[in-house]
């Protein structure tokens, strides 16, 4: 069934929305439903932490990436995901079955959150060529555990949790499927894909803000080496890291090299960085939790984002364009 351009017809919604909007939260006051643009949640003497994100850089999976992206920036304000707005804008040649697929993904990724789908708005347009997603997340946080990204402090360490580039590759698994099925094999495709399942910091972002840490940061686009910058920039003191301290899997090495791009400067969500003054401490926490995670540098008195390698440091500079998109522009090349 082939969509017209134009919000979706209100009988449609109403069965989209009866199906793929089941209410898990008891703070959550109102529910989505045709006519009705604001949703009511009820916090009690906690925060409501709100965040808002697109998804740009990626045509496939992009319900799941969207939710968990959102969420994360509310994890690494310590702040616990209850409910999401989605906007959802679909090209003219969208089908219903499109959209069907897009919004299971999107329940999905909300339930294994225990979070719920509170409102949004979806329309076919000629406004896009193809499907555009922005996912708009409200949490609770306590008021005395609240993080930010400024709160760093000389002399804090560093910690990284995950791999770095899991999520970028992931994504080009998807857009070089063919490509690197010819090199590698298709099994090794489909691990690389299937590191999608573990892009959510939420966990980690939770149990670090209940510890105590001095400042969170989700690595999203700039990768690693771009949030170590950022982080820097925050606090208003330098960082330094070392290069051979940072994980990335076997697959991640494998297709950058593969598409000559750097793995440190790769979108990553999935990662999260926290610079806390008892860094052994809180590392034992998370491998405790089953979270992954390392000590990859510290903070300084400096003003530079430093990057070690051996006997080599460079000083970092702003995040550029993501290598997500210089790998994109090799499509059709290879």
């Amino acid at each position: 069934m082939k969509l017209e351009i134009g919000k979706i017809p209100n009988d449609l919604l109403e069965k989209l929305l009866a199906h793929y909007s089941n209410p898990v939260r008891s703070e959550v006051l109102s529910r989505p439903m045709v006519g009705e643009d604001c949703a009511v949640l009820d916090f009690s003497e906690d925060l409501c932490v709100v965040t808002t994100d697109p998804i740009t850089g990626s045509d496939d999976e992009i319900g799941t990436l969207g939710v968990h992206i959102a969420c994360n920036d509310l994890a690494s304000a310590g702040a616990e995901p209850v409910g999401l707005l989605v906007t959802l804008l679909a090209p003219v040649d969208t089908g219903l079955d499109t959209l069907d697929h897009l919004m299971k993904q999107i329940k999905d990724a909300a339930a294994s959150l225990h979070t719920d789908i509170v409102g949004g708005h979806t329309e076919i347009t000629d406004a896009v060529n193809r499907m555009v997603l922005c996912v708009t997340a409200l949490g609770r946080g306590k008021r005395d555990k609240l993080v930010s990204t400024k709160g760093a402090q000389p002399g804090d360490s560093i910690i990284l949790t995950k791999y770095a580039a899991a999520e970028g590759t992931a994504i080009l698994a998807f857009l070089f499927e063919e490509e690197l099925a010819r090199k590698f094999g298709q099994d090794f495709v489909e691990r690389s894909k299937s590191l999608l399942s573990a892009i959510s910091v939420v966990k980690e972002g939770l149990l670090a803000s209940e510890y105590g840490v001095s400042a969170m940061h989700d690595v999203t686009e700039g990768g690693v080496l771009g949030a170590c910058w950022e982080m820097a920039k925050a606090s208003g003191y330098g960082i330094e890291i070392e290069k051979h301290r940072i994980p990335i899997l076997e697959e991640t090495r494998r297709i950058c090299h593969f598409l000559s791009i750097d793995p440190l400067k790769l979108i990553s969500s999935g990662c999260m960085l926290i610079a806390t003054p008892h860094g052994e401490e809180l590392i034992k926490i998370l491998h405790q939790n089953d979270i992954k995670a390392s000590i990859i540098g510290r903070i300084s008195f400096g003003k530079n984002c430093i990057l070690k390698d051996g006997e080599n440091a460079t000083i970092l500079s702003a995040p550029e364009t993501d290598e997500l998109y210089k790998a994109r522009e090799l499509k059709g090349r290879l």
